[in-house]
This record gives C-alpha cells, sequence and structure tokens, in this order.
C-alpha cells in the first residue's frame, strides 16, 4: 500500500511532523495513539494507569492491526514496536520511517517533563528515559525501511529530510 508509517521514540517529532508530512505531500493523516484514546474514551496515562502495561500493549497490538488506510501518514505510539503482529501490518501497509533522535536531545525535550503523564509505556517503574532508549532502539531498527536523524533539525528541516529519504529508497513519492 501507499501510506508513510512513523515510529520512534516519545517526543521525536511523529506526530507533529507527521501532520506536516501530510500536509506537504497531500496525504491523510492518522495518530493511532488517538485512536487508542478513542476505543477507550481516555488519555493514554489513564489508559496505562487504569489497565496496566501489559494490557496497555495488547490495546495498542490490537488497534494498529487492524488499522486500514490509503495515502496517509500514521504516527505511531513510541510503543508500537512492542506488537510484532502490529509492526507486521503496518510494514505491509506502506513504507515504515523511524524518526531517530539521540538520547541528549529527547532528554533536552523532556527536561521537566513527567513521561508517565505524557502516556509513556514502561514495562518497570523506576525506568529511565536512557533504560526505554536502549531497550527501544533496536527494535525502531528492525521493524524500519528508512531511518531519518532528525537531531539538530527544525520541524520543517525533519520533514525534508524525510521527504528525500523516502525519495531516495521507495517508490512512494
Amino acid at each position: 500500500m501507499n501510506n508513510i508509517v512513523l515510529i520512534g521514540m516519545p517526543v521525536s517529532g511523529k506526530s507533529t511532523a507527521g501532520v506536516l508530512l501530510a500536509k506537504t505531500i497531500g496525504y491523510g493523516y492518522i495518530d493511532s495513539d488517538l485512536l487508542i484514546q478513542n476505543d477507550r474514551k481516555a488519555l493514554l496515562c489513564d489508559i496505562i494507569d487504569r489497565e496496566g502495561v501489559q494490557k496497555f500493549i495488547e490495546l495498542e497490538e490490537r488497534i494498529n492491526s487492524e488499522l486500514w488506510a490509503e495515502r496517509c501518514v500514521i504516527s505511531t505510539g513510541g510503543s508500537v514496536i512492542y506488537g510484532d503482529r502490529a509492526m507486521v501490518h503496518l510494514k505491509a501497509m506502506g513504507v515504515v520511517v523511524y524518526i531517530k533522535v539521540s538520547l541528549l536531545e529527547l532528554e533536552r525535550r523532556l527536561a521537566g517533563r513527567d513521561l508517565f503523564a505524557r502516556g509513556v509505556v514502561m514495562r518497570k517503574r523506576g525506568t529511565t528515559l536512557a533504560d526505554l532508549y536502549n531497550e527501544r532502539t533496536p527494535l525502531y531498527e528492525r521493524y524500519a525501511d528508512i531511518t531519518v536523524d532528525c537531531d539538530n533539525l527544525s520541524l520543517d528541516e525533519s520533514v525534508e529530510e524525510i521527504i528525500k529519504a523516502i525519495r531516495a529508497k521507495s517508490s512512494l513519492l
């Protein structure tokens, strides 16, 4: 299919860049975190608190593996990579782009913010951002068709780099 699926760490820019990317290339836009919130009529952090991390991961996998779209940019939650069935489905739907941001840049962007309040899935309490980064990076790399390093780039520059990378490695655009 002809979709662009964005994966990456929390605050890597998946949602923000996703909206601008969709507008720039004339695609629709889907945020799978919003689909999850709509399904449960609650914020991500409240769903995780109420149902637990494992149930949330199962819900996220179900929502993403049942998703159907055409000519859309799809921004996923940072934990989507824990669901193999969802990732196989998303890869079949289009090109998967890993928006790579360094740990240092993520720490800067998250300074003073509570990860849990953002609805970030952490399998163990006390997990640090570095722990999460080290756990997830190999999974993002495994599932990515294209990796775009967005460190030190503005939003517009990030979108330009994503478009360039897709054009260089895919016939999609």
